[in-house]
């Protein structure tokens, strides 16, 4: 980002952001709208002639104009109304976008409240309700906005304009201000992944350049994660808001603030209790590995936290945890591993022991990693004991043969590990079955 190279070294750093979404949309559901107008006839808008058509000194007050013009909102579902209107709009602001780009000069003061004004009549509106009070996320496809020939060349407009090379925050912050910030964080509400791809850039944008939001727009990000985890579990712009974040944590200054830690441990955490995890886990996931690496102390704190809401009933949240963990685990510092790995491998035996082939699986798969292995091997005498049990019986009992082969390798690693501890379980191991007695009919 171009503002990096004058942020002053004590404030956060902002990280580079792509405006490319790691979300897919889905496909086309319906249509909905709340740009509704209540007049019944017609719009007219006066034809202006086009910019570059009128002479250089003469251009800033009729891009004024036409900023105006743009201001006019037309009723979407309404597909028959003011066609060439609706049309006339479009292809002014197809000319906005470009004249921003690529000219000079035009942003004089008296250019900032207009440019506000003329997005915040396009963008800011009252979101329309889901169609069906069930929404789910996982399975149904979005509403997408009737507007967005319109809206997506607004928000085009006013990332060209956040980006230019002119642009003085110092004049735009009379504007651009917490209640604009506020308003432009519940669109991120909106189903329509293509609006939410674009705010993301936007509000990536303004973190950037507005240093004194920078602290409201976190604490207003913490305030959307807190209810959608303790009240309404619907919030359609979750991810957009973690991606962002995510770069915003890798610009955190050392040592990180008490506010950082609180919001690691309070809001974070607590996120993973949510049922539609799915949809944000790779982001929420890549916070958190942020996080530890910027500060490795915090690692035992997060570890136990996903211990305590590890998921009981559901073996898709199960694999996405076990995920997470290789992640942290291939950031880890030795001297935290310790710390960590008891409870961590006992909730790692369970997952081995799972019905599921899947949870099975994926936590069998971490003696692929070379990393975790030589961890492992380095704690073999207190990781052994806690892991002999679970897959002595699988490598006898398991239905699956996969899970089988699995096992017998992972055995095979600690035999080699740790030969004598490995005999000495076995024995016990035995002994043990042989005094208690077993009905297996």
């Amino acid at each position: 980002m171009s503002s990096a190279a004058t942020t002053p070294p004590s404030v956060d750093r902002v990280d580079g952001f792509s405006r490319k979404s790691v979300r897919k949309a889905k496909q086309k559901r319906s249509q909905s709208s709340s740009q509704f107008r209540s007049q019944g006839k017609p719009i007219e808008l006066t034809p202006l002639p086009l910019l570059k058509d009128v002479p250089a000194p003469e251009q800033p007050e009729l891009f004024l104009k036409k900023l105006q013009q743009c201001c006019t909102i037309f009723d979407f579902m309404d597909t028959l109304s003011d066609l060439k209107m609706k049309e006339y709009k479009r292809s002014m602001l197809n000319e906005l976008v470009d004249y921003v780009t690529v000219s000079r000069g035009y942003l004089t003061e008296q250019t900032y409240p207009e440019v506000v004004k003329m997005v915040s009549c396009n963008i800011f509106r009252t979101l329309p309700p889901s169609e069906s009070n069930e929404f789910d996320p996982e399975e149904d496809e979005p509403t997408l906005e009737a507007s967005w020939p319109h809206l997506q060349l607004v928000y085009e407009f006013f990332i060209r304009f956040l980006e230019s090379q002119e642009f003085q925050p110092s004049i735009a912050k009379k504007y651009i201000d917490q209640k604009f910030v506020l308003q432009l964080l519940d669109l991120f509400d909106s189903e329509d992944p293509r609006e939410r791809d674009y705010l993301k850039t936007v509000l990536h944008r303004i973190y950037g350049k507005f240093l004194g939001l920078r602290a409201f727009i976190r604490k207003q990000i913490n305030n959307i994660f807190l209810r959608f985890v303790y009240e309404t579990e619907h919030f359609s712009g979750v991810a957009e808001l973690l991606e962002i974040l995510g770069s915003i944590i890798n610009g955190f200054a050392l040592p990180l603030k008490a506010e950082h830690k609180q919001f690691l441990v309070k809001v974070l955490i607590p996120l993973h209790t949510v049922r539609s995890l799915s949809l944000f886990h790779a982001q929420l996931a890549y916070c958190i590995v942020q996080f530890l690496e910027k500060d490795p102390t915090l690692t035992e704190p997060v570890i136990r936290g996903l211990l305590k809401f590890w998921p009981k009933t559901c073996s898709q949240k199960e694999v996405m945890f076990l995920g997470e963990l290789e992640e942290i685990l291939d950031v880890i510092e030795p001297t935290q591993f310790v710390k960590i790995q008891e409870p961590l491998f006992k909730q790692i035996s369970k997952c081995v022991s799972s019905p599921h082939f899947q949870v099975s699986e994926r936590a069998l798969y971490y003696w692929n990693n070379e990393y975790i292995m030589s961890l492992i091997e380095e704690n073999s005498s207190v990781i052994l004991p806690i892991m002999f049990a679970s897959l002595y019986r699988i490598s006898k009992e398991h239905w699956n043969p996969a899970i089988v082969a699995l096992v017998y390798n992972v055995l095979k690693a600690f035999m080699e590990m740790n030969s004598l501890l490995f005999d000495e379980l076995t024995a016990t191991y035995k002994s043990e079955r042989q005094r208690s007695p077993v009905c297996e009919e």
